[in-house]
C-alpha cells in the first residue's frame, strides 16, 4: 500500500476509517511511518502508516 500518510503534516485534522466513534483528530507528529494522533474523543493514538491510511479532514467536513 502506497503511504498516503506521508503528506499528514502535525495541525491537520483527521479522521481514523475505521475507528469513526474517535472523532477528529489532530496529527502530533508524523515521523518513521508512524502518526501520532490526539484524537477528540479517544485520546493519543499512534497509528502505523503501512497499515492504517488516515482521512484528511478539512472544515467543511467537521
Amino acid at each position: 500500500m502506497e503511504d498516503l500518510n506521508a503528506i499528514l503534516t502535525p495541525g491537520m485534522l483527521v479522521r481514523h476509517p475505521g475507528a469513526p466513534e474517535w472523532g477528529v483528530g489532530q496529527v502530533q507528529s508524523n515521523i518513521g511511518g508512524r502518526v501520532t494522533v490526539n484524537f477528540r474523543d479517544s485520546g493519543k493514538v499512534v497509528i502505523d502508516s503501512s497499515r492504517i491510511a488516515l482521512h484528511p479532514v478539512f472544515e467543511s467536513d467537521n
